[in-house]
């Protein structure tokens, strides 16, 4: 078991204890070691006989640490959680509310659930309690909207991990011939509210039939003929899914119509009509053809209309169909061809794994390079490092390249851009690094002058070579900072740095529309990075590389689909 979880089940056991009153010494003693556990550069589990000799673990947290090692849980987790309310728990989704303060409404309020929170703060009871307030109250019924008021929306991995399963399911029906995802999905759009599947079969009623008794559906919404909706739950992710039935000989007309968006099939549409033709989801009509036309493939339905093919990331009405009639539509980068992922952490800051973990992990995704950036030392939350610490780090990174053939692992730092626009580092140290990102991670609130001013000062410095999630934002989480987007372009474009594109579904940051905003109209370079904590965390890429698709970017325009030799000439650039 991985430290990083280890420390969230400890974290939760503060929660829950905090939640039911007990000792504040107690509370604070797990929530230290949920930290020791977090941050050590340890594997505790590789090291069981030596738990009390960390800083923050006694006695009892060891026992209680080797049982969630061997179970996954602890039973002091699993007794609170019988004991408590089953709604108490649920209250710490709302933003502001901390255990202790649910804790004495609880007990002063008998509230139980957001609901009863809410109506509470309605009623202006909560602003009576000791320790809040009116304002407080304000702002939990602030808390409890803006909680209430998130959108009924997925999030790209998260709709993909229901949709493989599904997939999957379908595809193991030998009465359908051919299974596609469609809609909003299949062109990579960052949020997901519906999945859309198209499959081809010449039994539909059967295949409906089917279809609503398999294992993952847990509610069946319609049921037809031509369509099935349901409701479908995996890995405790529900989400909608829509199946159209048709005819293999319609698959292809169907698959362009349920996919592109809706600007993008009345364009397609207009484009027929001039050609005197009428498109459906079931083929393509003519005044002079004696019946409907339909297609083996989507190439054939495009060339129909004398189009290439456009691939289904740029099917949005954002100038595809010019391209396309020129000729000029871009050939799209591919996973394929991503050589390394040059933003990572590991155990020496707030990542799961160690360095060699995660060398071993990109060599096995055939990587040429990968780049280790650490947090620097003022991002404490995440145990950024030292300047002796990273050194530390760079004799690792030296033992791995001697052990490890066939990779190169470089030597990185994400440095955090402080509130003035000063950096973490010095220039003594950055000039020794193989790669310097700069970033954001506080003071989020700043203004649009005041943050524009800060970030350019941190990459106009020589040795700050990429600019990482530019915009700071979380999807669906957190909202972009404010910044000056064209005056940030500008001055990458003068100094030559380059623009993240972080593959994390949380972040993906920069988004389509800036991605391609940037490229056609500033000429910058990108890279595509993980921004993986843990091993796994390198399988985010794929997501990174269909936003990527969808802001128009080509292996060209993305430095780390370089080999060694020319990413290495690239980041020497910024110094001239």
């Amino acid at each position: 078991m991985k430290n990083k979880a280890i420390a969230a089940v400890l974290s939760t056991l503060a929660d829950y204890m905090e939640l039911n009153g007990e000792n504040p010494f107690k509370v604070n003693a797990y929530r230290k070691a949920a930290r020791t556990v977090e941050s050590s550069r340890v594997a505790l589990a590789d090291h069981r006989d030596q738990l009390e000799q960390l800083s923050g673990i006694g006695k009892g947290s060891a026992g209680v640490i080797e049982e969630i090692m061997a179970t996954g849980s602890t039973t002091l987790l699993t007794e609170l959680k019988e004991k408590l309310p089953s709604g108490l728990p649920d209250m710490l989704v709302i933003p502001g509310l901390g255990p202790k303060s649910i804790y004495t409404l609880y007990q002063k309020l008998e509230v139980t659930s957001i609901a009863e929170l809410k109506q509470a703060a309605e009623e202006k009871r909560i602003q009576a309690l000791s320790g809040f307030g009116p304002k407080k109250e304000q702002k939990i019924l602030e808390g409890i909207a803006q909680f209430k008021n998130r959108p009924n929306r997925r999030l790209l991995n998260e709709a993909m991990t229901v949709a493989e399963a599904m997939r999957a399911e379908l595809e193991s029906n030998q009465q359908i011939t051919a299974v596609q995802l469609a809609g909003s999905l299949r062109r990579s759009k960052e949020t997901i509210k519906d999945i859309d599947f198209v499959t081809a079969t010449t039994s539909p009623q059967a295949i409906a039939d089917w279809i609503t008794t398999l294992p993952l559906v847990v509610e069946v919404v319609n049921h037809g003929d031509t369509k099935v909706s349901v409701v479908v739950s995996v890995n405790g992710i529900e989400m909608g899914v829509d199946i159209r039935l048709v005819r293999p000989e319609q698959f292809a007309s169907a698959l362009h119509h349920f996919t592109g968006s809706k600007e993008h099939n009345v364009r397609i549409r207009q484009r027929a009509k001039s050609m005197g033709y009428k498109v459906s989801e079931y083929g393509i009509d003519g005044e002079d053809q004696a019946e409907m036309k339909t297609f083996g493939s989507e190439e054939a339905f495009f060339k129909m209309l004398d189009l290439p093919y456009i691939p289904p990331e740029l099917r949005e009405d954002r100038g595809e169909i010019e391209a396309a009639e020129k000729k000029k539509l871009p050939h799209l980068i591919e996973q394929a061809e991503i050589r390394g992922d040059i933003h990572m952490h590991t155990v020496y800051s707030d990542g799961n794994d160690s360095v060699m973990d995660m060398a071993r992990a990109a060599l096995a995704k055939g990587y040429e390079y990968i780049a280790i950036t650490d947090h620097s030392r003022s991002l404490r939350v995440a145990s950024g490092l030292s300047i002796d610490e990273l050194k530390e780090q760079w004799e690792e990174i030296d033992r791995v390249n001697e052990a490890l053939e066939g990779i190169t692992v470089l030597k990185g730092t994400e440095m955090d851009i402080l509130p003035d626009g000063s950096l973490d580092f010095p220039d003594e140290i950055l000039k020794e690094l193989d790669v310097v990102i700069a970033s954001i991670h506080s003071g989020f609130k700043q203004d649009e002058e005041t943050m524009t001013k800060r970030i350019i000062e941190a990459i106009q410095n020589p040795y700050v070579h990429i600019f990482a999630h530019p915009t700071g934002r979380l999807v669906l989480k957190r909202d972009p900072y404010h910044v000056n987007v064209e005056k940030l372009f500008e001055a990458a474009q003068s100094t030559g740095t380059i623009l993240e594109l972080n593959a994390n579904p949380r972040r993906l940051d920069l988004n389509d529309e800036a991605l391609k905003r940037a490229k056609e109209e500033y000429g910058l370079k990108f890279t595509i990075n993980t921004d993986a904590h843990i091993t796994d965390g390198l399988a985010y890429m794929r997501y990174g590389i269909a936003t990527a698709r969808r802001g128009w970017l080509q292996k060209e325009d993305v430095i780390n689909t370089y080999t060694l030799t020319q990413l290495r000439k690239v980041l020497k650039q910024k110094q001239k």
